[in-house]
């Protein structure tokens, strides 16, 4: 069993690790593709040879950071099959669908008119090359759509059927899959914090520029469209969170509920602001107060997230012991189960599934259609099956709340930070302000902070499931040995950081030499 625990975590932790490098790469790619692309959508409209050289200095940036996360994008993939065989085995019908879609229509797309993109100039027209520069960022784009697609699919699983004869997730309406208002939600949320960052990214290297004097009518317009594109993509994230906050609350109540340090539920519940979590409080069964200090929104949390000032918002000891009203699958009100309900119904739902697969070796039709009929009733909670002891469905609440009050933070520091560059811009102030010039270089690695928060809040917050309620990390892995996960860590861990300084370094090197490296 502790061999076990230790390929769980040591194959969670190897997958974090790629998911975490991968995310660097990812939302910069498709912020200063839409960048680019509005770029030189203006060249070509104005036929100014500036915008022609804007456009090329930041697609040579694009194309370094775009390189490098298909690297990294791919061993990702691949650790379905090499680390959680089990889980890809389960669902891999429905799971595979949208990564073989983004495989064979988005990657495509991109690849296919990247290479217009930048090998092009002077030998296709201007209008089909300004198509290619879209399409590239629509296929970039398209590409995030299924893997968040899948992503999603993982966190509220719909549009399938478990199949007993195969023991395996079968797919049965694919548009409740793309149409999932978790996976709505989801990819918006995603893309537009790309728009963040990659304008977050033009704003600190331009700003640079303004300081080293060089370039200066460059860099003041690569800002100016930075920045615009930065306050539509915050606007569009802080709207699409407050969706993916309603659809926490209703499909992962336990991710919320950690994500405010929230033991005890209530009506009119605060939305924490700002606190101190008590580093005492180990457990939900101990009587320790939460927070050391916090400072609350009255009743703001109730409102989020059930769109009333007065709703009930559980905590992790309420979720433990059910028993308040929540909404089902099929929008009607219930009375919460208590995790020992749910752990007895998985328990149930195993062990109707091994008497279906008994009865169906000796040929009795009619006990496997009575232990079909119990399968289905029960699996909802089939996961809870293989959980030992509750504790294990609490995630590690300090990483979870400090990870999303970090992103909340950083969140509200960009809307601002967007809204008063657009206003200085505009009255030609900025480039003698030095102290906000730096502010600007130094809110690059804001911007990554803010995005690798918002990912740790995502996948840590739903531990410990590989599929919510149905498929615990500790069912979903190989059967391999913790040393080989060990040792393959160590080495993505030295690939991959050689990758990020390789990709660091060049880049530094292509933005040190100026935009005029492509005259």
């Amino acid at each position: 069993m502790d061999d076990l625990m230790s390929v769980v975590d040591w194959s969670r932790g190897q997958f974090a690790l790629t998911a975490l490098y991968h995310w660097l790469f990812v939302p910069l790619t498709l912020g200063l593709g839409l960048i680019v692309a509005i770029m030189e959508t203006i060249y070509y409209r104005t036929k100014d040879e500036r915008w022609k050289q804007i456009t090329k200095f930041w697609m040579t940036i694009f194309g370094i950071n775009f390189a490098i996360g298909v690297a990294t994008g791919i061993i990702l993939e691949f650790q379905f099959g090499t680390n959680w065989s089990n889980y890809s085995w389960f669902v891999g019908d429905i799971f595979g669908a949208p990564l073989a879609i983004e495989g064979m229509m988005a990657f495509f797309l991109e690849a296919t008119f990247l290479a217009i993109m930048f090998f092009g100039w002077n030998k296709v027209s201007p209008r089909f090359h300004l198509l290619s520069s879209w399409l590239t960022i629509i296929g970039a784009s398209l590409s995030a759509l299924w893997i968040l697609i899948a992503n999603a699919w993982m966190q509220h699983p719909v549009g399938m059927y478990f199949d007993p004869d195969t023991v395996r997730n079968q797919m049965d309406d694919f548009w409740a899959l793309v149409f999932s208002p978790v996976a709505t939600n989801k990819f918006f949320h995603a893309v537009s914090s790309g728009w963040v960052l990659g304008a977050v990214f033009v704003v600190g290297v331009s700003a640079w520029f303004l300081l080293k004097k060089r370039d200066t009518l460059l860099a003041l317009r690569s800002m100016k469209v930075g920045a615009w594109v930065g306050l539509a993509g915050i606007c569009t994230v802080i709207y699409t969170g407050d969706g993916s906050a309603v659809q926490v609350f209703q499909k992962q109540p336990m991710k919320l509920a950690a994500m405010e340090g929230v033991y005890q539920g209530s009506t009119k519940h605060g939305l924490v602001l700002f606190g101190i979590l008590n580093p005492d409080k180990k457990s939900y069964t101990d009587t320790e107060e939460p927070f050391l200090f916090e400072v609350k929104i009255p009743s703001l949390l109730s409102l989020l997230a059930t769109r009333h000032v007065d709703g009930f918002v559980p905590g992790i000891d309420d979720l433990m012991k059910g028993g308040f009203p929540q909404l089902n699958q099929q929008g009607e009100t219930i009375t919460a189960p208590s995790v020992y309900d749910k752990m007895m119904q998985g328990r149930i739902a195993i062990q109707a599934l091994a008497d279906y697969k008994e009865a169906q070796a000796q040929g009795d039709s009619a006990m496997m259609s009575v232990n079909q009929k119990i399968l289905e009733e029960n699996f909802p909670y089939f996961g809870y099956g293989y959980v030992e002891s509750p504790e294990q469905l609490v995630p590690y609440v300090p990483f979870v709340f400090y990870s999303f009050h970090i992103m909340i933070l950083l969140g509200g520091y960009f809307l601002v930070f967007f809204i008063l560059l657009l206003f200085l811009l505009k009255k030609d102030r900025l480039q003698n302000m030095k102290w906000l010039l730096w502010i600007c270089v130094w809110t690059i690695p804001l911007g990554y902070l803010c995005l690798e928060s918002g990912w740790v809040v995502a996948e840590v917050g739903r531990q410990p499931w590989a599929i919510q309620d149905i498929m615990p990390t500790f069912a979903a892995i190989s059967k391999v040995g913790s040393s080989i996960v060990q040792t393959t860590f160590w080495m993505f861990a030295a690939i991959f950081t050689l990758l990020l300084i390789a990709d660091v370094g060049i880049m530094l090197k292509q933005i040190k030499k100026g935009f005029d490296q492509n005259n």
